[in-house]
């Protein structure tokens, strides 16, 4: 037998490794059913060092989620694996078709142009988006190498087969093709604890992404410090009353709003990108929020408001369910998404 129909023949499970948390999924993508999934914290400082290439750490919690923090049985121990888009570069370019041919020449060109690290450092991906006689567009995808090998030896020593990795955002992207109105061209914002990922995502494809270092930690924060209270109070009052109607609404909107605000330049900023650099006759129509930091009440409004744009919190439990399993609290489920999208792969591509 080949090891393509052997691979073929296993399902895959989902890991996502971030500064905060590690969250494991598998899912029946036949009914779009979860059959496991867990998460365990972290030590942002440790797991930071960790990241740098020191993966002891993440390995040890690996195996302590699978064995103490999961739900359901694990059906493989095949892995889709995602680092943190924000340590990711992802790029755009045009080149002449008739160049193609030497498109390694032009990615190490792009690579030492834009991307701060030496590409020596660097694992490159690319894919040809679309192509005319006269031209072609041409994305590349680059993660550093210390981060990559951290995630996969950490895997490796759990007792893993790491079978695919991928940037966080896009495996988000490929879940709300499924379960979401995906194909329509979309702006992703997802908000995490302390870092918010924007991508443009058309015709299923990310195609330019960026961060910025504001997270739903930093709202709660912005919220204590504008109304005096303890951080417990301040995280309830982000996601009871957030931005709606309410006696502190007021003071609420004015401790987040500078924190948003920069949320809301750097989706311009990204767009803009797209247009000028990519495309400018594919209008974006619709803008959707995920993440742990995405429940905030009234949040869908604010972006709509802002950027004129209609815009949504994610919502794909509504097709995927957790079936027999005991479910997340509904406030954690926005957790879940990007490893949900990792879950979500079909293992004939990735052994196609």
């Amino acid at each position: 037998m080949s090891n393509k129909l052997f691979f073929e023949d296993k399902p895959v499970i989902g890991i996502d490794i971030s500064q905060t948390s590690i969250k494991m999924m598998s899912v029946d993508t036949k009914h779009w059913t979860v059959t496991s999934y867990g998460s365990i914290d972290l030590d942002p400082a440790k797991a930071s060092k960790a990241l740098e290439g020191d993966p002891a750490y993440l390995a040890d919690n690996i195996t302590a989620l699978l064995k103490e923090k999961r739900f359901g049985k694990m059906p493989s121990d095949h892995v889709v694996l995602s680092v943190p888009s924000s340590k990711t570069y992802s790029r755009t370019f045009s080149l002449p078709t008739k160049n193609l041919k030497h498109i390694q020449d032009a990615i190490a060109l792009e690579v030492e142009q834009y991307i701060p690290v030496p590409l020596g450092q660097l694992y490159l991906d690319h894919q040809i988006l679309s192509q005319t006689k006269e031209s072609a567009s041409v994305q590349i995808c680059a993660v550093p190498r210390t981060l990559a090998d951290a995630c996969i030896a950490a895997a490796q020593t759990a007792d893993l087969r790491v079978v695919l990795v991928e940037p966080g955002v896009n495996a988000i992207a490929r879940l709300l093709s499924f379960t979401e109105d995906g194909t329509l061209p979309t702006v992703i914002v997802d908000i995490g604890p302390a870092i918010t990922d924007i991508a443009i995502l058309v015709n299923e494809v990310v195609q330019v992404s960026g961060s910025v270092s504001v997270g739903g930690n930093t709202f709660t924060l912005d919220i204590a410090k504008e109304l005096k209270i303890p951080l417990e109070n301040a995280h309830q009052l982000k996601v009871q009353h957030g931005l709606n109607i309410s006696p502190r609404q007021a003071k609420i909107q004015t401790a987040l709003e500078p924190s948003l605000k920069q949320i809301v330049a750097e989706i311009r900023k990204v767009v803009r990108y797209y247009t000028e650099r990519i495309s400018s006759d594919i209008k974006i129509e619709q803008l959707i929020i995920v993440g742990g930091g995405s429940n905030i009440p009234g949040l869908g409004d604010y972006f709509t408001n802002s950027l004129m744009m209609p815009a949504r919190v994610a919502s794909p439990w509504q097709i995927l369910n957790f079936g027999n399993l005991e479910e997340p609290a509904r406030q954690f489920k926005s957790r879940y998404i990007t490893v949900a999208g990792l879950a979500s792969v079909n293992p004939e591509e990735i052994f196609a």
